[in-house]
């Protein structure tokens, strides 16, 4: 299972220190993760997550969250990411 350890932060906008980590999982899943002065939880060194589904868009409707999660500490990231990982394929669920 991939973890936070594993991200690969760039720099969003130098200015205001916003960073981004993307990364694409088997599944179809994807995370994106990111930091900044005004991402929920980025003020106090915390991160925002959002679920994306296989086009790359936030995806609202997975038991993980209907929304971006924030506030998060690596650990917390960490543990959304494997629960990202466990979901059912995109590819062979019915809609």
């Amino acid at each position: 299972m991939r973890t936070f350890k594993d991200l690969l932060f760039n720099t969003v906008d130098d200015r205001t220190n916003w960073i981004r980590a993307f990364m694409k999982f088997d599944n179809g899943y994807s995370v994106s993760v990111v930091q900044g002065p005004h991402s929920y939880g980025g003020k106090v060194g915390l991160y925002e997550l959002a679920v994306l589904d296989a086009d790359g868009d936030v995806c609202y409707d997975t038991p993980i969250t209907d929304n971006v999660i924030g506030f998060l500490k690596p650990e917390d990231v960490t543990k959304h990411m494997i629960e990202i990982q466990e979901l059912p394929n995109l590819n062979t669920q019915t809609k």
